[in-house]
């Protein structure tokens, strides 16, 4: 195995892992939503990773340079203008809609990144889109009625497949720590202005700051630190497939915990979230012009 394989697979394992704790917070958090505004959960938990990132990762913050840094902000606006439109969308359609229609950076993000830096995919990336955009579908459809609701969420997702490959091109791995932290303290700022009408309100209890805590130090600060690491890394249609997952880690948390039953569409519908996440596995193996990879990624044996 080469040295880039090595990496591209330790990549998407921790992806994998990052997919699993989103999974984990469907479950987890539904409680917390009930009782307190979305914004403002969204503003707390940023608030406080950004806060832990940058006590933690100062030094690589200056060590970035304005240029790095400005993409750093740019990549967390894009980022937390998603998170915003998302939550929007939520609070008008069925949360499984909105699961299967924020899935869609999965087809968004190979058609920016030929677009905006023509990179070209293979015909396996396109049929692993194909396959993960089916299980998804099985996974959370249940009917799709397109109003606001839908146009705000597709929003959204058009922004997640952005970041991802703004993510992918601007990522270095000596950056890391410090591209994380300038992008949380963006996505931070994002959702702190949209509280601003009525003010900022706190986690009301104890479980619920518990809950905020898991959100932003695994789910937030852990999360970005693991994909900003792993997009270094790999290709950008091929973490978007690979990030598919998450729907399949939350059904089965939601049927772990007893909130939901194991059903063949899970089952299905996981298996071809999984396919196509094992079909962009198996093409570097092939090759790497077959997942868009420029010719100067390809390595040697060491």
């Amino acid at each position: 195995m080469t040295t880039h394989h090595r990496l591209a697979t330790l990549a998407t394992l921790g992806l994998l892992a990052m997919t699993a704790v989103w999974g984990s917070t469907f479950v987890l958090i539904k409680d917390v939503l009930a009782r307190m505004p979305v914004a403002d959960f969204l503003a707390v938990r940023f608030l406080l990773a950004a806060a832990v990132m940058l006590a933690l990762f100062a030094r690589p913050v200056l060590r970035l340079g304005r240029r790095q840094i400005g993409r750093g902000l740019l990549l967390g606006l894009v980022y937390g203008v998603g998170q915003l439109l998302q939550t929007w969308g939520l609070a008008l359609i069925a949360p499984s809609v909105s699961g299967f229609v924020t899935g869609m950076y999965v087809v968004f993000t190979p058609i920016l990144a030929l677009l905006l830096l023509r990179q070209r995919m293979g015909a396996g990336v396109w049929l692993a889109v194909l396959l993960a955009t089916a299980g998804l579908a099985l996974l959370t459809l249940n009917g799709l009625s397109v109003n606001l609701g839908v146009w705000l969420t597709l929003a959204s997702a058009a922004l997640y497949g952005l970041h991802i490959v703004g993510l992918g091109q601007w990522a270095r791995s000596g950056d890391v720590f410090g591209l994380s932290a300038v992008q949380m303290v963006a996505i931070a700022a994002v959702c702190l202005l949209a509280t601003l009408p009525h003010g900022l309100t706190l986690p009301p209890d104890r479980r619920a700051w518990l809950a905020v805590l898991y959100m932003a130090l695994v789910a937030g600060a852990g999360a970005m630190l693991m994909q900003t690491w792993a997009q270094a890394h790999m290709p950008a249609a091929r973490a978007a497939i690979v990030m598919t997952t998450e729907p399949v880690f939350a059904a089965a948390f939601a049927v772990l915990f007893g909130t939901d039953v194991l059903s063949w569409r899970m089952l299905t519908g996981g298996a071809l979230v999984l396919a196509a996440m094992y079909l962009v596995e198996l093409l570097p193996q092939r090759g790497s012009a077959a997942i868009g990879l420029p010719a100067e990624a390809i390595h040697h044996e060491v």
